[in-house]
């Protein structure tokens, strides 16, 4: 069993950027088919995607049903500077703030996961 962590920083502006953000779900997926232990944080302006994935009607909202249980959460920091916080609470999903308002990227790679960027 591997130990993922998928950490999403992609903005929702550009089809580029939703291609990044199903593969990180294709991952996901895989990692939850395998029975890894999984996490997936969204960092930066990756925190938008909140919005729209909770949206029944978006192309990924599916996809994103299938792996929220394995959200870890959403920066509190960028969730703010971006102006998704609001969402990111009514999703029921958890602002994440462990070093200076962030997500501690470190503590995970001391506790042996492998950290993936998208």
């Amino acid at each position: 069993m591997s130990k993922i962590a998928i950490i999403i920083l992609s903005d929702t502006n550009t089809i580029e950027a939703m291609g990044k953000v199903s593969n990180a779900f294709m991952m996901a997926s895989e990692a939850i088919e395998m029975g890894d232990e999984l996490k997936i944080i969204f960092e930066g302006a990756g925190s938008k995607w909140i919005s729209q994935l909770e949206t029944e009607d978006h192309r990924l909202h599916t996809l994103y049903k299938e792996i929220k249980e394995h959200v870890t959460g959403v920066c509190s920091y960028c969730a703010q500077v971006f102006g998704a916080t609001k969402q990111v609470e009514n999703a029921g999903l958890k602002l994440i703030s462990e070093y200076k308002q962030h997500p501690s990227l470190r503590q995970l790679v001391h506790d042996g996961f492998e950290v993936i960027t998208f």
